[in-house]
């Protein structure tokens, strides 16, 4: 059986990449480094070993900023678009909207992060059905 790639990159093109597998803990996450990586009350992650995620396009690998003492986010040079977390353990969290199938059943998310710093107008609906 052929492994599953799932493609994706951000808003210029420059930095693409190639995931390949299934798709890792799936989920939202509303913690204040989400918020501010992406400009949105809540981020939905996707989860790859680093060793399956490859970066395609003709920008290379994304820029990344050392966000915590086990993570650092990654966004393009050239565009500016947030591309996801490189994490030590080594895990490559892509976020779902870079995706080029962003509705893939494969990428919804299954539980919520930090619901705690969720604003209480958000409602937020994982795959499981939870809130």
């Amino acid at each position: 059986m052929a492994d599953t790639i799932h493609c994706g990159g951000c808003l210029c093109g420059g930095v693409r990449f190639a995931a390949r597998g299934p798709a890792e803990r799936p989920h939202t996450c509303s913690c204040r480094f989400c918020q501010r990586h992406t400009g949105a009350p809540t981020a939905a992650w996707v989860e790859f070993p680093a060793g399956s995620v490859t970066w395609t396009g003709p920008g290379g690998a994304p820029s990344t900023w050392r966000s915590s003492d086990y993570s650092s986010r990654a966004f393009c040079p050239a565009c500016g678009s947030s591309i996801g977390a490189i994490d030590d353990e080594p895990v490559i969290a892509l976020l779902a909207g870079g995706f080029d199938d962003p509705g893939d059943p494969a990428l919804a998310p299954q539980y919520h992060s930090f619901e705690d710093c969720r604003p209480r107008w958000l409602c937020v609906e994982t795959a499981s059905g939870e809130e």
